[in-house]
């Protein structure tokens, strides 16, 4: 094996202008791997913990989207805001700790320059530590990132902007499937391991795809072996970017983003996405709707004085042809199927009639499991891992 070009000294080091720890970081317990049935339905584990509530759980998560669409700038924001204890996405509150950014594109003066953008005169937070070298992971990025994560045992995340700069070379013989598994898998036994988010930026195929999943770059298993999957796609209409979501412990969803220019932060838009991907006049048909369901296009044409009623007509019945409003007999529109069904009478408030003849009965209505503390395989830092993905 050759000599690492790039020794990771920069993440075991104490900066001169910080005391040195009095005692070393406390070892952490192998986590237990087996059971029988019985006692894992007995254990008690603790909720996974989150870097950011309802997108970034513990575990791995890529952060995957095409060239320039800004990714750089959401990963360091999100990492400003977890270190500091403030709010992402300007709306979502955090819980504080240390976070570790491997910048691995970018100069210290470009990261500077980005930061003093995104802090906007504020403090810079302590416990964001920035890194712009570190080896691959089978050339001691393992234990370089390790050895910070036992100095910071209280540490949130870990972002590694771009996840191709620590993958290293395949192992031989290995098809690409395993070797976009293996990969993953050095950042996922770190996060396994100590409990935090590690965030792996990536970028996605230049064919887009329905299924946001597949767009991933590679084969499928870079998503096969994160724990959650995230898609920063373009978005036509009032939103700047759709953040796709879905994962083990994360409920798939769709957040509209706007990027504010002046201050480089991803900002959370209120509301569907749908309400932020149309234009503007289906926008406010859509709230108008939502809020008056069975609405008729005059009375929107009351309501929205900047749009006149022809507009609203054609594109009302546009809406409906695209599924984002249903229609009725009588030509009121509502936002969905169900909210125009239950508006209908039942047939028995019609008619005064049981909905049951009282002289018939009624009828009811339809309506990676780890071996190695079995075999006494590797620890965590082992510099190569098993191939093989689905079965780890």
């Amino acid at each position: 094996m050759s000599a690492n070009p790039i020794p990771p000294l920069h993440l075991y080091s104490v900066p001169s202008d910080q005391p040195a720890p009095a005692e070393a970081p406390p070892k952490r317990e192998r986590p237990r791997t087996a059971w029988t049935a019985d006692q894992l339905m007995a254990a008690d584990f603790p909720e996974p913990k989150w870097a950011v509530p309802g997108i970034l759980a513990e575990g791995v998560s890529l952060l995957a989207g095409p060239p320039k669409v800004g990714k750089s700038w959401l990963s360091l924001g999100l990492g400003l805001s977890v270190a500091a204890g403030g709010n992402a996405f300007d709306s979502v509150p955090v819980q504080g700790g240390p976070v570790l950014y491997l910048a691995l594109e970018d100069t210290p003066r470009r990261l500077q320059t980005r930061m003093g953008k995104l802090l906007g005169g504020q403090k810079a937070p302590g416990g964001l530590t920035l890194v712009t070298e570190c080896p691959p992971f089978p050339q001691g990025g393992v234990e370089a990132i390790a050895g910070w994560l036992d100095r910071n045992p209280d540490a949130r995340m870990v972002v590694i902007d771009v996840f191709a700069k620590m993958r290293g070379q395949s192992p031989q013989g290995a098809s690409a499937y395993d070797a976009d598994y293996v990969a993953v898998g050095y950042a996922k036994r770190l996060a396994d391991h100590y409990g935090i988010a590690v965030v792996l930026v990536h970028h996605v195929r230049k064919m887009a795809s329905e299924d946001f999943l597949t767009e991933v770059s590679g084969t499928n298993g870079i998503a096969g072996a994160a724990d959650a999957t995230l898609v920063l796609k373009r978005a036509r209409g009032q939103a700047d970017g759709i953040l796709h979501v879905t994962g083990r412990d994360v409920d798939e969803a769709e957040y509209a983003l706007q990027f504010q220019a002046a201050s480089g932060a991803w900002q959370l838009l209120d509301g569907p996405v749908s309400d932020h991907t149309v234009g503007d006049t289906r926008a406010a048909i859509l709230k108008f709707v939502r809020g008056n369901p069975g609405a008729k296009p005059k009375d929107m044409a009351a309501a929205l004085p900047n749009v006149d009623a022809d507009t609203i007509r054609r594109t009302c019945s546009r809406m409906a042809a695209d599924g984002q409003l249903t229609k009725d007999a009588g030509g009121r529109y509502f936002p969905d199927t169900q909210s125009r069904t239950q508006s209908i009478p039942h047939v028995s408030e019609l008619s005064d009639c049981p909905a049951t003849p009282s002289d018939q009965p009624e009828h009811p209505g339809q309506s990676e499991f780890d071996l190695s503390g079995l075999s006494g395989g590797p620890s965590l830092g082992t510099q190569a891992p098993t191939t093989g993905g689905e079965s780890r």
